[in-house]
């Protein structure tokens, strides 16, 4: 996820360069956000399921597949903020073709340009990678797997990676651009209250 961290800082950058605030951090509106930690839990359980049992490759995508369904309910959600779109459909996108293959399906030869490594001398241990599997002729969608070498961060992503990216990156510029509100909504009220009693 090293591309995602890296493509939220750009988007912080441009936000304060055009004109946006930090202290609007504290006011971003993202509803049903614990499924955000739902989905990622999920992900990141995954991850620390043991590759050497028979059952490791099956259990790794089951928990991967399911990891999109809370981040899917999510982007509906908040589907009228900006870029929430485009960060579904990359969201869907990944969701399909790992669905389709029994994971995401990976170019060897993009993860050796990303590494810097001879492509004709790659081979890539699939085995012990439960949530990846080789991306061959056979593979379904193949055009949504990992394919883009990401040279700077030494990672390969998917078609569906950029789509969230952008979106995302497009929400959080959206949030740092607004107004900044120095008085919550209740205070306002409270305030409004006394001065009418008065």
């Amino acid at each position: 996820m090293t591309w995602l961290g890296v493509v939220l800082l750009i988007s912080v950058g441009v936000a304060l360069l055009r004109g946006g605030r930090l202290l609007n951090l504290s006011e971003v509106s993202l509803r049903g956000w614990p499924l955000l930690i739902v989905g990622f839990g999920l992900q990141a359980a995954s991850v620390w399921i043991p590759a050497d049992e028979p059952w490791s490759a099956r259990a790794a995508v089951t928990l991967l597949i399911l990891s999109f369904m809370p981040l899917l309910v999510l982007v509906w959600l908040n589907r009228a903020a900006p870029g929430m779109l485009l960060a579904g459909i990359g969201v869907f996108m990944n969701f399909a073709v790992i669905a389709l293959n029994g994971g995401m399906p990976v170019l060897p030869e993009a993860a050796a340009l990303a590494e810097g490594i001879d492509p004709a001398t790659v081979a890539v241990d699939f085995g012990r990678q439960s949530k990846h599997v080789e991306l061959t002729v056979d593979s379904r969608l193949a055009f949504l797997g990992d394919v883009i070498p990401m040279r700077i961060i030494g990672s390969v992503i998917s078609l569906g990676d950029l789509f969230l990216a952008v979106g995302l990156g497009i929400f959080l510029e959206s949030q740092l651009r607004k107004p900044v509100r120095w008085f919550k909504h209740g205070l306002n009220e409270a305030e409004a209250g006394s001065a009418a009693e008065r």
